[in-house]
């Protein structure tokens, strides 16, 4: 028996699942790692981060932000200025994003490892 029940943090419709699977999110991690350190322009993100089309951080700031974890700060200046910084829900992130890329640290090569001993041919029994 499994010990989840009705109302369990991980099933549907509950906050820890919800929370879950926003912090499941490809680049939920990165962008929020990226922020820990303070307010962050837009452009200077794409380049910490790399590998991330503006679109899509575009897209994962906005879904930070409606969860309370990203504030956007728009300056009234010409040209347009705008930052981005951890609310005080995002920071509690911060360090089980750190226990994570721990984890990854010292796992990661056997994590490697392990893809690539299943992507090896099976040897057909003949």
């Amino acid at each position: 028996m499994s010990g989840f029940g009705p109302g369990a943090p991980f099933l549907a419709d509950c906050p820890g699942r919800l929370a879950v699977e926003l912090i499941a999110d490809k680049w939920t991690v990165v962008v929020l790692y990226g922020l820990s350190r303070g307010p962050v322009r837009h452009g200077e993100l794409i380049e910490l981060i790399g590998g991330i089309s503006r679109k899509v951080l575009t897209q994962t700031l906005r879904r930070l932000e409606s969860h309370g974890l990203v504030r956007r700060h728009a300056y009234a200046e010409v040209p347009p200025r705008v930052e981005y910084e951890l609310t005080p829900l995002g920071a509690t992130l911060i360090d089980p994003i750190h226990v994570l890329t721990e984890w990854a640290r010292e796992n990661g090569d056997a994590v490697l490892e392990a893809l690539d001993a299943d992507s090896d041919p099976v040897a057909e029994n003949g």
